[in-house]
């Protein structure tokens, strides 16, 4: 399903305005106003992102009932363990707790599921272990709002629960001493998108300020506290909410402490990936660099590595923890290749993907801990849901499944409500959602399913589109103007690197493939006196069309600054592209 390019109005009264009141660029003032950003105020605190910004932590639902139960536990010498969800959200969001309870001296340890064994969420096998061990207090961490069952278990088994959770809250909800979540039903918390590690770092101050009775913390628990924001700003990119309010605070203090002070194992796994020696940290190098390494540990049933290297003092095992991490994750990546590969000859073979509404694609072997990343690309790729689903083949176990929606509007945890029957669980939100299904049902729930999501798009009448902030020859840049682009950061889900649209753009030099499995495509532009390089990342596969399109393209791209060895230079990173006509400019 191709995308739609849809340009954002240009309102020159406000742009202007906007550049009176605020004295910000054109180009800055342009992109705020496509934004929403329309007076001075507003433009100051959306460039200038104070820290005082973020809301009392006991604003947030269930957070004054979880500081006195966690207070009273650390007095008691209560045994605690933090449970965290796998990923990157749950791994971050465990490490804010386990090193805050450990500086208060707490009797705390944390257990992190192994995903290929003990599966998402609270598992009951693994509780009743814990309660063997000793445990009297379970805290979870971005998981449990759905566990209603594990809920009652704790409770016979005499182990209390405090739940701190972000994902869509059932119709029942657990019964435990405290459930700690912005979007609590009956609850009015005016920003309900933090994540998971977001919701731990208030959950975190709160207890810092319970324990000193006092706003104002002692200078350890500063200290530990705005290093919690580097680990916050991890799980909140990572997690791909939206970087907006309270999100957009936590990312951009978070990056500044994760360049000034960071913990010990992520300072060696910046050395590793050579992020200590990039002029500037942003939301691409927690994306593209330190985040999929943490979900490496977690996708392959390591996570509990992934914690310890964000809780560890000492120098040697942090130095081990980075290397092996950062091996792990090309273990993931050659996994994901060939998943990517099955996936998309199914697609391709038994599917029409330009028709059908979303994919449920399903294959033996194919490993759980990355295809949540294949269905990401995929529904990237494709502009529609897709829900990819792990079989062992014999037909003796329940397929594992993962879904994205590529942005498309379409809400996932909806699609699979209607599908509830054939399931035999499943949760998540609108863009990202699990599932576990017996095999059997695995045709009838692609029908329905499909069904479902046919429903949203016709009575929502969503389309997949492409938003284009402005229309801006390639002529025009250059590293001031990417420069002024920039103070929009922090970028990401929410508040978009910029995309712009660009028509009567011809090939310098043919494209070509490259990366490894071709996967990506890197070609020369030109437009006037102008050459720029250009990169569009996944898309190996338009080489030979474009090549083969004869006369200008017109492409939508996000302009970046290449940073290598050293030098910087402005290049384009292309979101899509098609022959050039020129009389659809206007109204794309």
């Amino acid at each position: 399903m191709k995308r739609k390019w849809r340009l954002v109005p240009h309102d020159a009264g406000r742009v202007h305005e906007l550049i009176r009141s605020s004295g910000v660029p054109p180009v800055v003032a342009q992109l705020l106003v496509s934004r929403g950003v329309y007076d001075g105020d507003h433009a100051k605190s959306f460039l200038d992102i104070k820290l005082a910004g973020l809301r009392d932590p006991l604003e947030l639902p269930g957070v004054a009932e979880a500081t006195e139960h966690l207070a009273a536990a650390i007095e008691a010498k209560t045994p605690i363990v933090i449970y965290g969800d796998y990923d990157c959200d749950g791994m971050t969001g465990t490490a804010i707790l386990y090193n805050g309870l450990r500086m208060l001296h707490a009797d705390v340890s944390y257990h992190v599921p192994n995903r290929l064994e003990e599966g998402y969420g609270l598992n009951e096998d693994a509780i009743r272990k814990l309660a063997e061990r000793g445990k009297k207090l379970i805290v979870s961490v971005d998981c449990g709002i759905s566990s209603v069952a594990c809920a009652e278990l704790c409770r016979e088994l005499g182990v209390d629960l405090i739940i701190t959770d972000h994902h869509t809250p059932g119709e029942t909800l657990p019964d435990a001493l405290a459930i700690v979540h912005p979007r609590l039903p009956g609850s009015s918390y005016p920003f309900g998108d933090l994540c998971g590690a977001g919701v731990a770092f208030k959950l975190a101050w709160a207890l810092c300020q319970k324990i000193c009775g006092s706003k104002k913390v002692t200078e350890p628990m500063r200290r530990y506290l705005m290093q919690s924001l580097s680990l916050a700003a991890i799980g909140t990119v990572a997690d791909v909410v939206p970087l907006l309010d309270e999100n957009r605070i936590l990312v951009a203090h978070g990056l500044r402490m994760l360049r000034a002070e960071p913990l010990m194992g992520l300072a060696e796994l910046m050395r590793v990936t050579k992020l200590d020696e990039a002029s500037t940290l942003n939301t691409q190098s927690i994306g593209f660099t330190l985040a999929p390494r943490l979900n490496a540990s977690g996708r392959l049933g390591q996570a509990q590595l992934g914690v310890e290297l964000m809780t560890t003092g000492e120098p040697e095992r942090a130095t081990a923890l980075a290397e092996y991490i950062d091996q792990l994750n090309g273990n993931r990546d050659t996994l994901q290749r060939s998943v990517t590969l099955a996936a998309q000859k199914q697609a391709k073979s038994d599917f029409d993907i330009d028709s059908d509404p979303a994919l449920v694609l399903a294959g033996v072997g194919w490993h759980q801990g990355v295809i949540g990343v294949v269905a990401g690309r995929l529904a990237e790729k494709y502009a529609k849901p897709v829900i990819i689903l792990s079989m062992d083949g014999a037909g003796q176990a329940d397929a594992v499944g993962s879904g994205r929606n590529g942005g498309t509007g379409v809400n996932l945890y909806e699609a699979l409500e209607q599908c509830r029957e054939r399931l035999v669980r499943f949760g998540g939100h609108t863009a990202a959602a699990g599932l576990t299904i017996d095999e059997r049902q695995i045709d009838a729930f692609r029908a329905e399913f499909c069904e479902a999501v046919s429903q949203q798009w016709s009575e929502r009448e969503i389309v997949p589109e492409i938003i284009v902030d402005a229309e801006a020859p390639i002529g025009q840049l250059n590293l001031n103007v990417v420069k002024q682009i920039e103070m929009l950061e922090p970028f990401g889900a929410g508040n978009p690197r910029p995309t712009l649209f660009c028509g009567d753009v011809t090939l310098d030099e043919p494209a070509r493939k490259m990366g490894s499995g071709d996967r990506h495509l890197t070609v020369r532009l030109s437009q006037g006196n102008k050459k720029i390089r250009a990169v569009a990342f996944g898309a190996g596969d338009w080489c030979d069309e474009i090549n083969a399109c004869e006369g200008p393209i017109e492409i939508v791209y996000r302009p970046v600054i290449n940073e290598y060895r050293g030098y910087r230079s402005v290049e384009v990173h292309i979101v899509d592209w098609r022959p050039s006509k020129r009389a659809a400019a206007v109204s794309v």
